[in-house]
């Protein structure tokens, strides 16, 4: 088991082309400091062997006529879709919401702290590709300013319903697209504010009552970034972490300093993909049961700052040489993350400064606090 301490450290090499950037911390400027992990260890899994960066799991693989690879999941989807965009559903996270509806088909959930109060609660933004499929995604709730950011560097339209006024000067740049409050209620017993989803219809219709603003596109717009989101391995094929680096960690369950909802994501060694656990069970979606499950774990240290004395927030997700860990198939690797704009793709590095390589398939992102980091726990 290892967990981030103060007391024994690794330190991740300085990436020499980032450190060059001044990082803006989401609103405010913020000088890149030398990445640092801090970690202790009661068991490591070393592998000296520099090998292939990928381990063929299947045969060569023929992309079917009329599919390509998702931009966001690596995976082979129709080409009807390649130039969509996809939405970002803000989705309530507190107990009372359950069960969520149409999570477990997401491509890629963030989970984030959304308040400092409340034993730092947390709240999903599911990015969906394919989002004509959905019957029923939520229930959705308000947004903060971190999540337009990170919606921005998808490109994605951010569904969510209000909002601190914190957000107002963020949703006012021409990359913020969002639909707020527009979605349908369904009677489920339980207060109002948990009785919105994102159901079957809806976002054509919040598309088609904007059909005169280009800005609010269906497709990629001016400020979308080419290419794939994230260094993915060849479809067909997967990433062993220790037979490509020298330092790696055994990570069959991950527990997250969000003490509210018990935050952890659990290995399972016969599906190869790790099980979100909060509250103290496994989550599943109401609709078909399905666990919400993901072949990637990404973790980002990152400091914020507190607006007042209600707990809002924001992330300094904008930054330069931030370290975090990179998951996969039960095994955790050291890394390092820049963003360095406000619709730029957030990159992943090794401790040699080179972009690492992501398995295809569903990812779950954290950012945890820096004053939390120390709690994060891997085994």
């Amino acid at each position: 088991m290892f967990t981030m301490k103060k007391n024994k450290k690794i330190i991740a090499a300085a990436m020499c082309t980032f450190m060059a950037l001044s990082a803006v911390a989401c609103g405010k400027d913020k000088a890149a400091d030398n990445a640092t992990i801090e970690a202790s260890f009661e068991s490591v899994e070393d592998s000296a062997t520099e090998a292939s960066s990928a381990e063929e799991v299947a045969e060569d693989y023929v992309l079917p006529e009329g599919m390509y690879y998702s931009e966001i999941t690596g995976e082979p989807i129709s080409e009807d879709i390649k130039d969509q965009r996809p939405v970002a559903v803000m989705v309530d996270n507190e107990k009372t919401a359950l069960p969520h509806y149409g999570t477990a088909e997401a491509d890629v959930v963030y989970e984030l702290m959304n308040s400092t109060q409340n034993d730092r609660i947390t709240r999903f933004m599911c990015i969906v590709k394919d989002w004509d499929k959905i019957k029923q995604m939520g229930s959705v709730r308000s947004t903060r300013p971190t999540n337009i950011l990170l919606a921005a560097e998808w490109n994605a339209v951010l569904c969510h319903d209000g909002g601190p006024f914190y957000i107002d000067e963020y949703l006012k740049n021409p990359w913020a697209q969002h639909f707020s409050g527009t979605f349908k209620r369904v009677n489920n017993g339980k207060p109002r504010e948990f009785t919105e989803y994102v159901c079957e219809g809806d976002l054509d219709k919040n598309f088609s009552s904007k059909s005169k603003d280009p800005a609010y596109s269906k497709n990629y717009t001016e400020y979308a970034n080419e290419g794939s989101h994230f260094n993915f391995v060849a479809y067909g094929k997967e990433v062993d972490l220790t037979k490509v680096y020298d330092r790696t960690y055994p990570a069959t369950e991950i527990t997250l300093p969000f003490w509210h909802n018990t935050s952890t994501l659990k290995y399972n060694e016969d599906t190869k993909q790790y099980e979100y656990y909060e509250y103290g069970s496994r989550h599943e979606d109401a609709e078909d049961n399905e666990p919400l499950s993901f072949k990637n774990v990404i973790i980002q240290k990152c400091d914020f700052h507190q607006y007042d004395e209600h707990g809002y927030l924001i992330y300094n997700c904008i930054a330069a040489g931030q370290p975090g860990w990179y998951i996969t198939n039960g095994v955790a690797k050291d890394i390092t993350w820049v963003k360095d704009g406000e619709t730029h793709v957030t990159k992943y590095y090794d401790d040699k400064g080179e972009e690492i390589q992501i398995n295809t398939g569903k990812t779950y992102i954290t950012l945890v606090p820096a004053d939390t980091w120390g709690s994060v726990d891997v085994h």
